[in-house]
C-alpha cells in the first residue's frame, strides 16, 4: 500500500471489521481475460473468505477458468467536505473509511460438513435472531441441499486493511475535521470522531 499511515495489520481489527460486514465484491476473469465483478455475501473465517450460490452462472464459470481472484469489502464512514479544512480550495475534499482487499485462489468445496459449518456462520451473520433448524450434514433434510449448494473458499495469499481516518493530517487539520463532523451531526459523524481518536491520536512532529 502506497500510504503506509492508513494500512491495518492488527487480526483482531481485521476479523472485527468483515465479521461486521454483509457482503463484498468478488473479482475474476473470463477466457478472453475480461474483467467481471459481483457483489455477494459472504463470511470469513479460519482466514478465508467464503460464498455461495448456484453451480451455474457467470463467477462460477470465471472460476473454473480462472481460479486467482479479489475479494475487497468496504464501508464508507462519512464524506469529509474541502470546507472543513479549507474555505477556498477543493483539494482537501476526500472520504473516510475502511477497506479490506486479498487475493488468492478460489475453489469450490466438496466436504458437506465443511458446507454445513460454512452455512451456519452465513445464517449465524445474517440471520442471527435465529427461528430455524440447525444446519446439520448428518440431517437427512438438510443433505440433499447440501449436495446440491456451491461453496466456495477463497484462501488468500495477500490481505490489505485499510483504514482511512485522517491519520495524515496534522493537529490543526485533524481538529477541523472534528469540528466540522461535530457541528454536522449526519449519522454515522460521531462514529467517524470515534474512529479518528482511535486509528489516528495526534502526535507532534
Amino acid at each position: 500500500m502506497r500510504r503506509k499511515e492508513f494500512q491495518v495489520d492488527q487480526e483482531e481489527e481485521l476479523v472485527s471489521f468483515l465479521d461486521g460486514m454483509s457482503f463484498g465484491f468478488l473479482g475474476t476473469s473470463d477466457e478472453q481475460g475480461l474483467p467481471r465483478v459481483t457483489p455477494l455475501n459472504f463470511v470469513y473465517t479460519g482466514g478465508c473468505f467464503y460464498f455461495h450460490g448456484s453451480h451455474a452462472g457467470g463467477k462460477m464459470k470465471a472460476i473454473r477458468n480462472q481460479q486467482r481472484v479479489c475479494f475487497s469489502v468496504a464501508d464508507e464512514y462519512a464524506l469529509i467536505p474541502s470546507y472543513f479544512s479549507d474555505p477556498e480550495m477543493a483539494c482537501p475534499a476526500t472520504a473516510y473509511f475502511k477497506s479490506v482487499t486479498a487475493y488468492g485462489i478460489a475453489e469450490p468445496v466438496d466436504d458437506i460438513s465443511e458446507k454445513a459449518t460454512v452455512l451456519s456462520l452465513f445464517m449465524n451473520k445474517l440471520q442471527p435472531e435465529g427461528g430455524y433448524d440447525p444446519i446439520e450434514a448428518e440431517d437427512p433434510r438438510y443433505r440433499p441441499r447440501l449436495k446440491g449448494v456451491a461453496v466456495v473458499r477463497i484462501t488468500p495469499d495477500e490481505i490489505t486493511a485499510k483504514f482511512k481516518f485522517g491519520q495524515n493530517l496534522k493537529e490543526e487539520g485533524r481538529s477541523g475535521v472534528i469540528s466540522g463532523l461535530s457541528e454536522r451531526n449526519h449519522p454515522r459523524d460521531e462514529e467517524t470522531i470515534e474512529m479518528m481518536k482511535k486509528f489516528c491520536p495526534f502526535h507532534s512532529e
